[in-house]
This record gives C-alpha cells, sequence and structure tokens, in this order.
C-alpha cells in the first residue's frame, strides 16, 4: 500500500471527477530497478477551477502536462501524490515516470528465478497499490477504461486485463530484442483489478463456452502444473456461475497465472487472476490442498461478477466484494465438483478463522467503519471473510435461496460496471424476498460478536423431553441477541454409529426460544444445536451430548455434524469450559473415524496448538508425548499411499521430541527405514529435516546439502525456515538480524525466515526477543511497506510468552507510544491471544489438579 488515502479524500475526488481513459505506456527493458511508466489520463471535472491530485509513488517524476501546459515535478510531487491545480471542464494529464520493481509483493513485484534465471513480474494493486506502476485517481469508485502498451523482452509472455491486438511486435529502432505489445482498453473498471504480468511464463491454453483461457506457471515449474484439473474446475466454475448469476462473464478472455513469492493465496484482476505459486504442486499433497486450490480458484471466479463488475463505492463495504465470494466459491464447490463435502470444511476452517477473529478486542461489524487505506489493510480478516460468508447463509436460509439469487440477478443487472454500497444489494434482496432486512442488517451487519447457544431441557420418568429451550446468550461488550435461523439434531448410539433421529427447523429469536416441536421426543444421545450449519454461533453441549462426543465422535456418521461436534470443543477449549487436556484425547479418541482429510488435518493442528498454548507447562511435556505416539501409531496403520497417511506424518513431525521418533524421522529422510507408501519426496523432505533442525538432530551443515539438491526458491525459503528453527541462542540472533533488516529481503523470504524463528517448541529461546520487538516495533510500522510490517507486528509479536509481563510490556507500549490505530489494534490482538491462554491454562491445570496430575 502506497500513501494513505482517506475515505473523505475519496469521497470529495469522486464528487469532482469523472474518469474516462487511462492510456498507460511500460517499459520493461531498462534496467532491474526501475522501469518506464508513461501514463495519460482524460478526465472530466464537475467545478472547473478546481483542484485535485492524482497518486504516484516512483524514485523519479520525469515530466507532468496538465492541458498543454508543463508543471514542474519538483513543485507538485511529493512522493505520494501530484498536485493537479486549476482543472478545466474536461482534462488531460500526463505523467512520465521512473517507476520502480518491487521485492515485496506489492505493486511490480520482480523475481529471478534461481534454477534457470528467469525474470518474472507481476502486479498486486489491492488496496491502493497500482500508482506504484502508473500515475492514477486510486480509489474504487472512479472507474475508467485502460489501454497499456508495454515493451519488454521477446522471449517474454505478456498478460494483462485484456487479451493483446499486438503481439510481440519487433521494435526495429531500438535493436536490442525488445518487442511491442498492445492491450486495446477494457471494460469500465478499478484501478485495484488492472493487472501486469510479464516473463518467460509457461502458458497452457484452452477454450470453454466462447471464453478463452490461459493458464501460466514459471518455466521451471512448468513439468508440475496439472493444468487440466485446474481447468475442470475452471469450466465447471464458469457453467454454475452463468446459470446462478444469469449473466455471462463480462470480461472477455479469463487468464489464471501462478506466481512467485504472491504474498496472498489469490488476486481477482479482472481477466488475469494472478495466484500463489504453492498451488502448482511440485510435491504430493493430500486432497485438502486440491479442494483449497479449487475453492480459490471459484472464489476468485465469483469476484468477476461481484467485485469487478459491480465494485463497492469504498472499503468499508469490502465484505461485499470478499463474503460473497467466499459464500459463492463453497456454495459452487458443493454443487458443482467433486468437493461434495465443502461446508464440512467451511465449518471446520472458515468459521473457526470467524470465531477466533470475533472474540478478538479489535472485533467490529462486518460492515466495518474505514477511515484510510491504513485501516483497510487490516481489515483482510477472518470476520470480512468467513464470518460475512457465514451470515450470508444465515441471509440465504432466513430470506430463501430463490429469493436470494433472483435478488443477486437483478442487482448485478442494475449495477453494472458501477459502484454500490450495502443499502444496494439489500434493496435487491428485499424485492425479491418480501423480508424487510433493515433490521436484519442492524443485527447482522452492523454490530460485532458472536452469539452462544446453550440448550436447556428437563426430561420425564419415561425419557422425553417435558421442555425443551434454547438459550441465547452474547457477550457483555457486545450484547447484541440476533434472530438465527437453525436447525436442532437429535442424535442416538446406534449398531450402526450415530445417527439423526430427528431434526426441527426455526427461528431463535432472543434470550430465550421455546422449541414445542420436541416435546415427548426421547432425550438423544446428542443434541446438536445449529445442525447442519445455518447460522453463525457458538454452541454448547449439554453433559450427555458431550459424554457421547468424547466416547464416539468418530462413530457420527455424516461429516458435517461430526465436524460441528468438533468445533464445539473446540470453541468450550479456547473459551476454558473444556480443560485442553480433554480436547487432545478427545480429538486422538475420534481421529480414526474421521475420513475427511481436510477435517482430519484442521483437527490435528487444534490439538496440537491446544497443547502448546492452551495447556498447563507441566502437562505439555505429556500432552505432547501422547500426540507423538498416537500419530505414530496412525501414520503406520494408514493405508499406504493415502492422504491420511501423509496428513498424519506432517503432524506427527510437529510434535515428535523423542529419541525414538527422532531415528524415525532421520530413517525416513536419509531412506534407511521407509514407510510403505509414503513417497518422501522433495517437500516432504524438507520437512522431515525441519522436524530434526528443531529437535536439534540435524545442523547447518545438513540443511546446506539439502539445499543443494533443491536449488529452487522453494527450496531457499525452506532453507531460511530452517536455519531458523536451529534451537540454539546464536541462531535465533541471526535470524532476528535478518527479520529486524526485514525491508532488505524479499516477502517470501522474509516469511520463511519468520516462520522458523517463531517455532512454538522453542518459546524460551524466544524471551529475550520480547523487549526486543516492542523496541523496533514502531519504527517498522514506520517505514516498511504495508504488507511487510503487518507481517511483523503480527508474526514476531511474542505470542509464545505466555504470561502476564507480555500483557505489561503490550499496556506500557501502547500507553508510551500511542501508536496508529492499525498497528495498535496489532498489538491488542496479540495480547488476548495471551489472555485467554492464561485462562485456558487456567483451566487445563485445575483438571490436572482434579486428576492428580
Amino acid at each position: 500500500m502506497a500513501g494513505n488515502l482517506t475515505r473523505e479524500e475519496a469521497r470529495e475526488r469522486a464528487r469532482l471527477l469523472e474518469v474516462r481513459t487511462y492510456q498507460i505506456e511500460l517499459d520493461l527493458t531498462r534496467s532491474d530497478q526501475t522501469f518506464g511508466s508513461t501514463t495519460t489520463i482524460r478526465f472530466g471535472c464537475s467545478r472547473p477551477g478546481a483542484s485535485s491530485f492524482v497518486d504516484l509513488v516512483a524514485p523519479a517524476v520525469r515530466a507532468v502536462t496538465l492541458n498543454g501546459a508543463a508543471l514542474d515535478p519538483a513543485e507538485v510531487f511529493d512522493g505520494e501524490r501530484i498536485a493537479l491545480p486549476e482543472l478545466a471542464a474536461d482534462n488531460e494529464l500526463t505523467v512520465v515516470a521512473d517507476a520502480a520493481f518491487m521485492r515485496t509483493g506489492e505493486g511490480l513485484h520482480r523475481f529471478v528465478d534461481p534454477v534457470d534465471g528467469g525474470t518474472y513480474l507481476y502486479s498486486q494493486f489491492e488496496t491502493a497499490d497500482a500508482h506504484r506502476m502508473f500515475a492514477g485517481f486510486d480509489q474504487p469508485d472512479l472507474k475508467a477504461t485502460f489501454e497499456l502498451t508495454v515493451f519488454a523482452p521477446t522471449a517474454w509472455e505478456v498478460v494483462s486485463n485484456t487479451a493483446p491486438d499486438v503481439v510481440r511486435e519487433p521494435v526495429a529502432e531500438r535493436g536490442d530484442g525488445t518487442t511491442r505489445w498492445h492491450f486495446p482498453p477494457t471494460e469500465r473498471m478499478s484501478t485495484y483489478i488492472t493487472a501486469l504480468i510479464a516473463g518467460p511464463y509457461h502458458v497452457v491454453r484452452d477454450s470453454h463456452d466462447g471464453i478463452p483461457l490461459g493458464v501460466y506457471c514459471r518455466r521451471s515449474l512448468a513439468e508440475h502444473l496439472d493444468a487440466d484439473a485446474i481447468l475442470d474446475v475452471t469450466k465447471r466454475g464458469f457453467d454454475f456461475y452463468h446459470r446462478l448469476f444469469g449473466l455471462r462473464y463480462p470480461f472477455g478472455k479469463y487468464d489464471q497465472l501462478f506466481v512467485p513469492e504472491f504474498n496472498a493465496g489469490a488476486m481477482e484482476n479482472a481477466g488475469a487472476v494472478t495466484f500463489l505459486e504453492d498451488y502448482v504442486f511440485r510435491s504430493r499433497v493430500t486432497d485438502a490442498r486440491y479442494e483449497r486450490r479449487a475453492e480459490t480458484i471459484l472464489h476468485e471466479m465469483a469476484h468477476m461478477w461481484f467485485g469487478d463488475l459491480v465494485t463497492m463505492r469504498w472499503w468499508d463495504d469490502l465484505w461485499l466484494n470478499e463474503s460473497f465470494a467466499t459464500y459463492a466459491s463453497v456454495y459452487c464447490q458443493a454443487n458443482a465438483t467433486r468437493w461434495t463435502g465443502a461446508w464440512t470444511t467451511f465449518a471446520n476452517v472458515e468459521k473457526a478463522w470467524a470465531y477466533r477473529q470475533d472474540q478478538l478486542p479489535s472485533t467490529h461489524p462486518i460492515a466495518a467503519d474505514i477511515p484510510d487505506i491504513r485501516a483497510v489493510e487490516v481489515n483482510f480478516d477472518g470476520i470480512t471473510y468467513a464470518k460475512g460468508a457465514s451470515v450470508l447463509k444465515q441471509l440465504v436460509a432466513w430470506v430463501g435461496e430463490d429469493a436470494f439469487f433472483e435478488g443477486v440477478r437483478a442487482y448485478f443487472a442494475e449495477h453494472a460496471y458501477g459502484n454500490t454500497t450495502l443499502a444496494d444489494l439489500l434493496r435487491a434482496l428485499e424485492r425479491t424476498s418480501g423480508r424487510e432486512l433493515e433490521s436484519w442488517s442492524k443485527e447482522w451487519l452492523e454490530t460485532a460478536g458472536v452469539n452462544t447457544l446453550r440448550p436447556e431441557f428437563t426430561v420425564g420418568a419415561d425419557g422425553a423431553f417435558t421442555s425443551f429451550t434454547v438459550l441465547q446468550e452474547a457477550p457483555a461488550d457486545h450484547p447484541t441477541l440476533r434472530s438465527h435461523r437453525v436447525a436442532i439434531g437429535l442424535y442416538d448410539r446406534t449398531d450402526d454409529g450415530v445417527l439423526r433421529r430427528h431434526r426441527v427447523e426455526l427461528d431463535v429469536v432472543g434470550a430465550r426460544t421455546e422449541v414445542p416441536e420436541l416435546l415427548g421426543h426421547g432425550q438423544p444421545d446428542l443434541v446438536l444445536l445449529n445442525d447442519d450449519d445455518l447460522t453463525y454461533a457458538k454452541v454448547r453441549l449439554d453433559e450427555r451430548s458431550l459424554r457421547t462426543l468424547v466416547e464416539q465422535v468418530g462413530a457420527i456418521r455424516e461429516s458435517l455434524p461430526r465436524a460441528l461436534g468438533f468445533s464445539a470443543a473446540w470453541d468450550m477449549t479456547r473459551d476454558a469450559e473444556l480443560p485442553a487436556r480433554d480436547y487432545v484425547r478427545l480429538v486422538l479418541a475420534g481421529i480414526r473415524g474421521v475420513t475427511d482429510v481436510s477435517v482430519a488435518q484442521t483437527l490435528l493442528r487444534q490439538a496440537t496448538q491446544a497443547t502448546y498454548q492452551y495447556a498447563s507447562p507441566a502437562w505439555r511435556d505429556t500432552g505432547l508425548r501422547l500426540l507423538a505416539d498416537g500419530l505414530y501409531d496412525l501414520l503406520h496403520a494408514a493405508e499406504p499411499g493415502g492422504d491420511l497417511q501423509l496428513a498424519y506424518t506432517h503432524a506427527f513431525l510437529g510434535v515428535a521430541s523423542s529419541a525414538e521418533h527422532l531415528r524415525f524421522i532421520a530413517g525416513l529422510l536419509d531412506g534407511s527405514a521407509p514407510l510403505p507408501g509414503l513417497e518422501v519426496d522433495t517437500d516432504l523432505r524438507w520437512s522431515l529435516l525441519h522436524a530434526l533442525v528443531s529437535a536439534g538432530a540435524a545442523d547447518d551443515a545438513a540443511i546446506a546439502a539439502e539445499l543443494e539438491r533443491d536449488p529452487t526458491a522453494a527450496g531457499e525459503r525452506a532453507a531460511a525456515t530452517a536455519r531458523a528453527s536451529v534451537p540454539t541462542p546464536q541462531a535465533k540472533a541471526r535470524a532476528w538480524q535478518q527479520i529486524a533488516a526485514g525491508d532488505e529481503l524479499a516477502n517470501a523470504v522474509f516469511r520463511a525466515t519468520v516462520g522458523g524463528f517463531v517455532n512454538p517448541a522453542q518459546a524460551e529461546l524466544l524471551e529475550p526477543y520480547a523487549e526486543k520487538f516492542f523496541a523496533i516495533v514502531g519504527d517498522v510500522w514506520s517505514r516498511w511497506t504495508s504488507d511487510q510490517a503487518q507481517t511483523f507486528a503480527i508474526a514476531c509479536y511474542p505470542a509464545l510468552s505466555i504470561d502476564e509481563r507480555t500483557i505489561r510490556m503490550t499496556d506500557d507500549y501502547i500507553a508510551a507510544n500511542d501508536p496508529p490505530a492499525a498497528l495498535r489494534r496489532l498489538l491488542l490482538e496479540g495480547r488476548a491471544g495471551i489472555h485467554r491462554a492464561l485462562h485456558a491454562r487456567a483451566r487445563d491445570a485445575q483438571a490436572g489438579a482434579a486428576e492428580g496430575v
């Protein structure tokens, strides 16, 4: 993010200006540091004589010409903005600049492949980094058309939002192998979804339903690119969305580009979607990764309609983009692909993220208050994505599926190529559903916090319910009691497993909702509130239901109720209602019955977190041994070569520490003790080595030898992680020195180093770095680019120093320095994690005392 445009500045500029066209000329052949950027913008002004500004971040501005008059760059350019005085009714602005290639994944990122020396470029502009590549009015509601001319080396592919009408035209007068590409004007769109990707990319081309398709990756990854699988999901997505949205894909061709050192999962550039290249799997991964990739593909495709065609007016309504795309992608995945259990994954992964985020002190309404660009940068969070999608699922249940999508189709038709607010969507849905949604919006979109639903019932002598009530609670800081559409399932233990006997669906409103439909039904072994996961709320289990879950969770036949049961137990653990050791035992007892690998991986990750963070320190080693022993048995008993075997192996590597287990890992790595069916490929080798290094059983020489075997960009990142994981004070000091100079590192290497430094098994070694963090975080925040500053503030916060001292240090820093609001938010989120862990550890210690442990 370059600059910090405020909402009021954006509103004023939008009232004043009508932007019509951009003509952009880029010369990518000049040097490895800068490129030529010439931009001509034609725009109108509603108040002739008024002044405004255009955004640009560049090392040098060579010329500024406004309506034929030259402006002195030294006078009008301040490093982030170019002042535009005395505008006419119709204006033409030309800016000639030297723009900078970036190494942080923002602006126009430049990467050199260590395998073959190829140079690869790609743009990343959300939320406001387009003006690192060209001068522009960089806000979402000043849409225009964009026409690009690009000069690039002849061997390169060049991709933008439209298909080129001039491809590799030789530039004779240059005589240096430079060719010219020309991309005709786009449809009207926002600056942040414009795109440029260039380099010697490998490409696979296809078409579907009249839409030209392209799949790109680096040449050195081409052998691993499973383009057919990617294109299959793409084609299914187009067919499904065309039917669902009632409007054909609006941007001509559709390219998907897997690019190096990407900061996010993907970016919805119109017609030129960029993806994290880790989605090109160079080693074997479980089906959970393919499922996640498919969801990401469908998420970005949904943005072509919701976000690109119809765009929020300002970042207050970021959720309109992200929540809808998340909901639509899971809905499409469940109905149009082989991942029919996508809602189970959503319940375990996305909703867990949302519940965690919504219980932090920084929680905010889905429709958030975003005063400036800095504020939105920290709002790409679990509320904007996962809670928003959960609430949309609740809205679909509230208004009805047919009415919801009829309203969405009307919304697209009415606002195509324009900008909207929340009110525009709600009006469309009110018209099609007949439901009044203002009160629903106030409850769900304009308030923060998560409700808790508990069953309260009485049972007669015959074992049948004589009363049944759903109790709704809200946290004191956010006391809203909402209207929920929920289902209640009654499940019994049977010879065929734990099966649902009865289901009722109803509206839960207020603090108490009677459920007369259940009176006379026999008490089941498991009462599951929010069955089918219709609403967004934490649920609690009665004593008998919790006992069934602990004893029989693996016998629950359907994946979604089983996942909801685990989710309830995890919430209870995080809220210090269930001891962490009991959650670990629950997972170990039930994991054999979990055949969904995505759910299994989530549960094992949570059990590991519970052991390191939420269990009493006196029990931690016991818990780690339990997990390691259990996983050792599971990975040996799993189907050879199956996904679960691989998932168990990776989970095992995160907790193994005994001499026996380390010998086993070493045997897998050197091939002396292979496990039938387990292919020890490149990425698994790094995982095995990382486990050994973290335990002090392998050294820098072993890391260097492995990097020699794998001298790729991924290998360099893995080596950086391993070196930072060496369990010595000297290694931690070296890693910290690199991290503290992180703005000098490429973003991907920086993140890899941080990942190895912050090792939960090495909390004691990290104690000295709490004070070091607070000593530099303010400088980092003010000097570094937005993405890397956020990474540092989140990942390097002393979250593993779980004691009151860390809380005091956080409070003292905030009181003494009054940090910017976005940084203050991240620090308070870290503090809240310490506070929660302390409460959970106290609860677990009580359980240990009761057990005599």
